[in-house]
């Protein structure tokens, strides 16, 4: 008797591999989500302690005063006298305002408001993301 040789796979067989990789793919594609928040939180972190280091350097240099709001980014990005004025003596503390990219600004206010990527308080030096404009479900104010 002959026996007869199988070419390929059987429905059942297909089905069952299709199935298999679904339920890998619905385990593993939601741990890449939060790897990419997660990602995104980091780098906002990042940005704040740069950007707080440098204002405390910019208070050691200019005399216990701290960059003002309406000036902040000429005095953070380029050089600065010891009254903060435009000179050789200090600076650059920053190459450039970083994007909060929970916003998508760059820009530099004392209130939270549309468009504010970052909320300055030039009394006290603090810098904190700014959060209007999110919609996601991270809590940024902490920032």
């Amino acid at each position: 008797m002959k026996r007869r040789m199988r070419k390929g796979f059987t429905l059942v067989e297909i089905l069952i591999v299709v199935v298999i990789l679904g339920i890998l793919a619905a385990i593993v594609i939601p741990q890449f989500t939060n790897a990419s928040e997660e990602a995104s939180v980091n780098s906002l972190r990042a940005d704040l302690q740069t950007m707080r280091s440098q204002i405390e350097l910019y208070k050691v240099q200019h005399l216990g005063q701290t960059p003002t709001v309406a000036d902040f980014v000429t005095q953070m990005t380029g050089q600065t006298n010891i009254n903060g004025a435009a000179g050789t003596d200090f600076g650059p503390y920053l190459e450039r305002i970083p994007t909060n990219q929970f916003v998508n600004s760059n820009t530099v206010a004392a209130a939270d408001a549309a468009g504010v990527g970052w909320v300055y308080n030039a009394t006290t030096g603090r810098i904190s993301a700014a959060t209007t404009g999110y919609t996601g479900a991270l809590v940024l104010s902490s920032y």
